[in-house]
């Protein structure tokens, strides 16, 4: 976890930022009349008022109370928002009856995880502040009322602690779901694209009897809860060498192959997924940081999943039998497959990858067409141990020459050309699945990451 500096604020500074606000209050309230306003702060015990996990906090809210106020059909017809040392504020204009605006903001202090720090009061058209009708419990004790802040009954370090542990404990959960859902998501954008050579799209089954895009589906909805256990398994053993964070993700993996059998019928949809992003999962729970989230590089994520499996992927490599596919293809080729990939930080990711998907992007490519090209990138530069397992090296080889020549070519490839390819595919067998599973990392880390991120 990143340290992060914090400003203590004095007496007076306090006071002035209760000046400011009110002046601001009065300001909006005579620009925009006859609509209630709504003030929104951090209750924040002691001298130190905004940190990054509040700061964080903070923004969670203001979205949320967005969404409450858009879902009962009240507009906000101004929004501001400021991060001072003194906490941040929040200010919205509505347009709404003010007691249905109170019931509203009352609603999210009282059902978001971070309700109990969550100060939002609501001005009527006169300025006058309305009142709830019930008092808030005790941050500490939960009891009723206002009693044990008039008479001081915990101690300033009691308030720090349980807000810190509110906040870390509400803001690990919320990045828990979020980031699984941020996978899901992933596992079903790649689905979707097409066309996609002898791979499983919205098209056809490519060179799959056994499955369609609906197994994938089922598959996609089975494994959500397994990103959650990956990223807690990281985060629970943070403290412990890397590679014991790999060791305890393993059997959740297995666990995790069961799970996608009973919803598949025993159908390989994401065996190579269930490896790559749990390691990806898990790395991210050894970096997470309540006050920074997600890391603001994806590099740090794929430097934590090389300290995490590249010892134990170069003592596998020297033990492999020939057992598998992937096997069979580091003995014959010394292609690495997908442990290559995570154990080396997924450079074809890295590399060409990210940058491919942005480049398209910026160049006025759908998000389809973008995938559609890294895809091809992906078949033409590395080894993808699928491609081996079904039509051995002279297969493997066909599908990156073939490839390579589209792409090659001075005209870009069009809808038929890639149709025919999908077909030539089809009838060879081919399946680069671990060239899609790659792209679905890709998709991930584009949707997951900021935009700043040095990998794009």
């Amino acid at each position: 976890m990143m340290e992060h500096q914090e400003t203590q604020v004095t007496l007076p500074q306090i006071l002035q930022a209760r000046e400011d606000r009110a002046r601001r209050q009065q300001e909006l309230q005579e620009e925009h009349y006859g609509w209630p306003l709504i003030c929104f702060t951090m209750n924040m015990a002691g001298p130190v008022k905004r940190t990054e996990a509040s700061h964080r906090a903070f923004l969670w809210g203001m979205d949320t109370l967005i969404t409450a106020l858009t879902q009962h059909k009240i507009e906000v017809i101004t929004q501001s928002a400021e991060s001072k040392i003194t906490g941040d504020e929040g200010y919205l204009v509505v347009d709404g009856d003010d007691e249905e605006v109170k019931a509203i903001c009352v609603d999210v202090e009282e059902i978001h995880p971070l309700g109990r720090l969550f100060d939002i009061d609501v001005l009527d058209m006169n300025g006058r502040k309305l009142e709830r009708k019930t008092e808030r419990s005790c941050l500490v004790c939960g009891k009723q009322g206002r009693g044990c802040a008039s008479r001081r009954a915990h101690s300033v370090e009691e308030l720090r602690t349980v807000t810190d542990k509110l906040l870390s404990d509400a803001l690990f959960v919320y990045d828990e779901e979020q980031l699984a859902s941020s996978v899901t998501r992933a596992l079903l954008e790649e689905v979707a694209v097409t066309p996609k050579p002898g791979l499983v799209d919205l098209a056809n089954s490519g060179a799959h009897e056994d499955m369609d895009f609906h197994t994938f589906f089922a598959s996609a909805a089975a494994l959500a809860p397994y990103w959650r256990r990956c990223f807690r398994i990281g985060h629970d053993t943070v403290g412990l060498d890397p590679a014991e964070t790999f060791a305890q993700l393993r059997p959740a993996g297995k666990r995790a192959e069961w799970e996608m059998g009973l919803a598949t019928g025993c159908v390989n949809t994401h065996k190579g997924m269930i490896f790559m992003m749990g390691v990806i999962c898990g790395a991210l729970g050894r970096l997470w940081d309540p006050g920074i989230w997600p890391p603001a590089k994806s590099d740090l994520m794929f430097e934590e999943c090389v300290r995490m499996t590249l010892r134990v992927m170069r003592q596998e490599y020297r033990t492999l039998q020939g057992k598998t596919g992937g096997e069979k293809a580091y003995r014959s080729r010394k292609v690495l497959g997908i442990r290559g990939q995570v154990s080396n930080g997924f450079p074809a990711v890295r590399i060409f990858g990210l940058p491919l998907l942005k480049e398209q992007l910026e160049a006025g490519k759908s998000m389809n067409q973008a995938c559609v090209a890294v895809l091809l990138r992906y078949i033409a530069q590395i080894g993808d141990t699928n491609l081996f397992k079904r039509g051995g090296g002279e297969g493997m080889d066909w599908a990156k020459d073939a490839v390579r020549t589209l792409i090659d070519a001075s005209v870009p490839p069009t809808d038929k050309d890639l149709e025919e390819l999908d077909k030539d595919f089809i009838f060879r067998k081919l399946s680069p699945g671990g060239c899609a599973d790659l792209l679905a990392v890709t998709i991930f880390c584009h949707g997951f990451f900021p935009s700043t991120d040095a990998s794009e």
